[in-house]
């Protein structure tokens, strides 16, 4: 069985300015160091075989501090990276409520077939090993969705730095996976 360790990004600048990310690099924040520094230690006995991240700035950087004291290199995958919200993408989030979804924010199909390749992609290269990855918020939901078997708006939010458990067992098929129900009603939060 392979224990994969899903932690969401420190907080960034843009997150402290309520600004929606998306796809963009972003920066952690003092506060975003400091939880994830706050994280590694409580984790300190945890042992990791491997620690993969989203190839975006702000979960490499988080999966560094991470790393740095095991000694291990950093993996990243563009299967972790956040969902691309399109033309909203560089907002301010509370400005958004309510507005018509652009067209070219990632369809949930694609974001949760995203996340079941991820999973299968760690089943498949970390056999029996404990892994860390680091990604972000929808991702993540994304993420524990397809291990859950059940939609995204059913996954608690996970705040930065957070840390959960999932113990992968299969391979995570295609055909086994629920579908994506329309999210244009989605929260943003």
């Amino acid at each position: 069985m392979t224990q994969l360790y899903l932690m969401r990004h420190g907080e960034t600048i843009d997150n402290a300015r309520q600004l929606m990310q998306g796809q963009i690099q972003g920066e952690l924040n003092a506060e975003g160091i400091r939880q994830a520094e706050e994280t590694r230690d409580k984790m300190a006995s945890v042992h990791f075989d491997a620690v993969v991240s989203s190839d975006l700035k702000r979960s490499y950087d988080t999966a560094l501090i991470m790393a740095a004291p095991r000694g291990l290199t950093v993996h990243t995958t563009p299967l972790l990276r956040e969902r691309d919200w399109g033309d909203f993408t560089g907002r301010f989030i509370p400005d958004l409520k309510g507005l018509p979804w652009p067209d070219n924010v990632e369809k949930l199909d694609v974001l949760m077939e995203r996340a079941r390749v991820f999973l299968q992609h760690i089943y498949q290269n970390y056999p029996d090993q404990t892994v860390l990855a680091v990604g972000h918020g929808i991702i993540n939901k994304a993420v524990q969705a397809v291990y859950y078997g059940c939609q995204m708006k059913d996954v608690t939010r996970m705040n930065n730095a957070e840390v959960r458990l999932l113990e992968l067992e299969h391979n995570f098929d295609a055909e086994k996976q629920p579908k994506a129900t329309n999210d244009k009603n989605f929260s943003i939060t």
